[in-house]
């Protein structure tokens, strides 16, 4: 954290190239660009005056020589306080999980490949990095996300949130396990507010049963809420399998937790409720919540992402499971204006950024569809 004292007052900045500052940054630049009544003046006028209302925001307001209270991450993030009148895309790294996996592709080339596709905000995902097993969790976790930082840097990308896999098991039956989940957890979000990460996801698997895996994961997320809102970062746990595929579900956890810095992160993708012989990933899926429905409840708890979900698509460009047209109506009524993560996931096409792209396209002909 920095300190500063002016006229009196002692100034703190805690992420003075992370959370807050760019979060006030998005907030501007839409005032800047949409709000402004400046407009003819000369660019390098309006850009003076940008920057010194971006100057101005990274102070507390002070009174009579007191510190007033901080902007909460809830204040700076949420689905009202994001302004747009464009899309705002992310891409998460899941995307090139395939040749990542084959060996065909360095992980950590993630940052710069996304921005040659026209990305400014990454998600990052842990379990596509090797696990250094000679030192300790924590270590691995601080050494990988400044890792990530220097990349984003060089890149010109930011940080969007990180997805969690390697942590363990949140809603796990065995009690031991759980608090070593939670505590691997807490990690990631010390990392995530060292490198300026607004938001960790993550997954509640664990109990295969409806109410213990409740009870499971409304504790785990109120014990990470509340050490990460000390932070300022989110938590969004996502529809990923089993239990969490079913809306109600989550939502009733959500609900039940109550916290402003606890949400949900809805995927397109994934509402299988039920597989063959009960497997999580892989097999047929012999039951699935109506993942339109799904998302609608869903949105109620989305706090500045969201996961477009794609796989395969005809001749006309549209994905052949989901339809994004239906999808952006749903984010639309929702009055949704954070961060559409693309996240292409099969190998129709040889190299993934032709899907990824494919994605991209048709969020925006839905969009324009359904405005």
């Amino acid at each position: 954290m920095i300190t500063e004292n002016v006229f009196g007052c002692e100034i703190r900045n805690r992420y003075p190239l992370g959370i807050e500052s760019f979060q006030k940054r998005i907030i501007l630049e839409e005032i800047f660009q949409k709000k402004s009544n400046l407009n003819n003046q000369h660019p390098h006028t309006m850009k003076n005056i940008f920057i010194l209302l971006l100057s101005l925001t990274t102070l507390i307001a002070c009174k009579n020589g007191k510190e007033e209270p901080a902007e909460t991450l809830e204040t700076v993030v949420s689905n009202d306080t994001i302004p747009t009148n464009d899309v705002k895309f992310s891409l998460a790294q899941w995307s090139f999980h395939l040749p990542i996996q084959k060996g065909l592709m360095d992980p950590m080339d993630f940052a710069k490949r996304s921005k040659d596709l026209g990305f400014d905000m990454i998600e990052y995902v842990d379990q596509l990095y090797p696990k250094d097993t000679t030192i300790p969790y924590e270590d691995w976790v601080m050494n990988l996300a400044n890792e990530w930082k220097i990349k984003n840097d060089s890149a010109g990308v930011s940080f969007g949130l990180i997805m969690i896999d390697t942590a363990g098991e949140l809603a796990d039956p065995d009690e031991k396990k759980r608090q070593e989940s939670i505590k691997k957890h807490k990690n990631w979000i010390d990392a995530a507010a060292a490198v300026g990460s607004p938001a960790i996801r993550v997954n509640l698997f664990g109990f295969t049963e409806l109410e213990p895996w409740h009870n499971a994961s409304v504790a785990a997320l109120k014990e990470l809420g509340a050490y990460a809102a000390e932070k300022n970062i989110m938590i969004l746990p996502e529809n990923h399998a089993q239990l969490s595929n079913n809306a109600d579900y989550m939502v009733a956890v959500i609900d039940e937790v109550n916290m402003p810095n606890v949400g949900v992160l809805p995927d397109f993708g994934n509402f299988c409720v039920l597989r063959e012989k009960g497997d999580r990933w892989n097999g047929p899926c012999l039951e699935e919540y109506d993942r339109y429905e799904g998302i609608a409840k869903l949105m109620k708890h989305a706090k500045g992402f969201v996961s477009a979900k794609s796989q395969n698509f005809d001749e006309n460009g549209d994905e052949t499971k989901i339809d994004y047209y239906k999808m952006m109506e749903i984010l639309k009524d929702a009055g949704f204006t954070g961060y559409i993560g693309v996240e292409y996931e099969n190998e129709e096409y040889e190299d993934p950024s032709e899907g990824i792209m494919a994605t991209k396209n048709l969020v925006i002909k839905g969009l324009e569809k359904a405005n």
